[in-house]
């Protein structure tokens, strides 16, 4: 009988049942593949972390949605820091700190700072920006339940990846964001002949006035509907709004999750000129809400 212990952890907020939950597993070395599915299954998270050893970096995380693996997730990477530091497998030291992690994806680096050997917030620098395909506006709003006028005016719709690929489509106002829906047979359709893993819908005014950026992330079914916070997704967001020019300053405050009464918050950091972009940094705060074992034969 294998006997491992598992965290769940809710991300980019402070407080207990709000942001994004996650649910990380330690010691992983002895899963396959297909029992990890099947863990990610019965989590049904928007993603389950599987902590294994690493002979490149610090420690190595694979990353999996009810549905799939994916290569890189941002707040599976918040949520592992977490988890490390909380069950003593990593050691705090005062101020800041840097960490590599093994992702599927490749190597990532990650700030961890810390007060009082507790850890307060965790930085991920995501993979250089590749910006991808291109759709045409009449093909991908119909299936969301909006029309041209609700898209912000001379903006593509374009499939930019920082790590994971995700169709950046930029709303006019959080009203036509808060009004989108999703029409799976026709999306499940459409995504099969796409270089995207997920839609990401967004617009550029916050759900507080800290924001500077609000948005929705969806998918489909075994995936859950909607992501209540991507930090992967945040990521390509940024590298998009940058390199287009529709934001004036490098850091800005991304918000998500609120009207699911799961509200989130990432302090993002662009990197590099906009038309060569190196990093985007994405960070935010975390607070563990279960923890237990999961017991298998």
């Amino acid at each position: 009988m294998l006997k491992l212990t598992i965290l769940q952890i809710d991300v980019f907020t402070n407080t207990p049942l709000e942001g994004n939950p996650c649910a990380v597993i330690l010691g992983a070395d002895d899963l396959d593949d297909e029992t990890m599915m099947a863990i990610a299954r019965e989590m049904n998270l928007s993603e389950t972390a599987f902590v294994v050893n690493s002979k490149v970096a610090d420690v190595g995380v694979r990353y999996f949605t009810p549905a799939e693996e994916i290569p890189l997730a941002g707040h599976p990477t918040i949520a592992t820091m977490y988890a490390l530091t909380e069950s003593g497998l990593l050691s705090l030291t005062e101020g800041r700190q840097t960490k590599i992690i093994e992702l599927t994806a490749g190597l990532i680096e990650v700030e961890l700072e810390s007060t009082d050997n507790v850890l307060n917030s965790v930085t991920m620098s995501m993979l250089k920006p590749q910006f991808m395909a291109i759709y045409e506006p009449a093909k991908v709003l119909p299936i969301f339940d909006l029309s041209i006028e609700d898209l912000l005016p001379n903006a593509p719709i374009q499939t930019v990846s920082a790590g994971t690929p995700q169709l950046i489509i930029p709303i006019r106002d959080i009203k036509s964001l808060l009004r989108a829906q999703m029409d799976i047979s026709v999306y499940n359709k459409f995504k099969s002949k796409s270089d995207f893993f997920s839609p990401r819908l967004f617009c550029l005014e916050g759900a507080t006035k800290e924001g500077d950026t609000f948005a929705r992330d969806f998918a489909a079914p075994p995936d859950l509907l909607e992501d209540p916070f991507s930090g992967s997704a945040t990521g390509s967001m940024a590298a998009y709004l940058w390199h287009y020019g529709l934001i004036d300053k490098p850091k800005f405050v991304a918000e998500q999750g609120h009207w699911m009464k799961r509200p989130g918050r990432a302090a993002v950091e662009i990197i590099g000129p906009p038309d060569d972009i190196e990093t985007v940094k994405v960070g935010g705060s975390a607070v563990i809400v279960m923890r237990g074992e999961i017991i298998l034969p």
